[in-house]
């Protein structure tokens, strides 16, 4: 009896350890995102004044207004928002399918055309920054959103797509679809009825990293868009810098209001991305 009583003790400081150390972890993540916040209200002497100050004396609301005068952001967030909704909406659909072919499909060279996909990922988005380009201009792409909706689509965000719906298609037991086969359904009813349900958190899981990674890109808008009312969210952020310095005080106001989808997103899907990131693992 004692020695349950001993292991159930050392079990509890175990996690209440546990927690501790996690807590302190995400306080230390948390204060970039405090500060963040703090900044987007405070006067522009106030930004740099030592010892800094967490919470500012006066709070100065009128900073986020002034990001609308400053800049066109209700375009950049409008182009954020549409285009990141077709990269999700697309990535998801073309990575599902192609997820369930590589995992319940037998065909000939499936694993060497999946390895060969695979090997995209390990292309570095710089080396063929400029042979997109070149070819983006030849068609006329330049200055136009659909190389920011179709490369994240067909590119590296797809493939990593395609892995992370084929890892989670694998653990969905085979006698589901062997049931569904004898019943009479298409490979087509299975993916859309059987398959699509069920994977739901890989589906979550997918969605949040693909707007996450498309909702901060920078590198592709950089490269594609000139004109200032096609430009995103990240590149509409840096025009707050400009010959005489950074208007941080502004540029945290934008970025606060940037992070807004983000949370949003997280918030909503939470469940089951944490639940998608387990199941999803590394079952061959």
């Amino acid at each position: 009896m004692k020695a349950t009583h001993n292991g159930s003790l050392r079990k509890s400081l175990g996690t209440a350890g546990t927690y501790t150390v996690l807590g302190l972890i995400s306080l230390v993540m948390m204060v970039p995102f405090l500060w963040m916040i703090s900044t987007s209200f405070k006067e522009p002497q106030q930004v740099f004044k030592y010892p800094p100050q967490l919470i500012p004396s006066t709070f100065r609301f009128q900073n986020y207004a002034e990001v609308f005068d400053r800049i066109p952001f209700q375009w950049f967030y409008f182009n954020s928002v549409y285009i990141a909704a077709l990269v999700v909406g697309g990535t998801v659909l073309f990575a599902s399918l192609a997820g369930y072919a590589f995992a319940r499909i037998p065909f000939a060279g499936r694993n060497a055309v999946f390895l060969i996909l695979l090997s995209a990922m390990m292309i570095p988005h710089e080396v063929t920054a400029i042979p997109m380009f070149l070819f983006m201009r030849e068609i006329g792409w330049i200055d136009t959103h659909l190389p920011l909706i179709l490369l994240p689509i067909f590119g590296a965000g797809g493939v990593f797509g395609i892995f992370v719906m084929r890892q989670f298609f694998i653990t969905v037991p085979k006698e589901l679809e062997e049931a569904a086969m004898i019943d009479g359904c298409s490979r087509l009813r299975i993916y859309g009825q059987i398959m699509l349900p069920i994977a739901k958190p890989g589906l979550a899981t997918l969605t949040i990293f693909t707007f996450v990674t498309n909702w901060n890109e920078f590198f592709d808008p950089l490269i594609f868009i000139n004109t200032r009312s096609l430009m995103t969210l990240p590149l509409g952020l840096s025009l707050f810098t400009d010959e005489v310095g950074t208007a941080w005080h502004h540029l945290m106001s934008a970025t606060v209001m940037a992070t807004v989808p983000l949370l949003i997103i997280f918030f909503l899907a939470q469940r089951q991305f944490i639940e998608g990131v387990a199941m999803t693992g590394l079952k061959e």
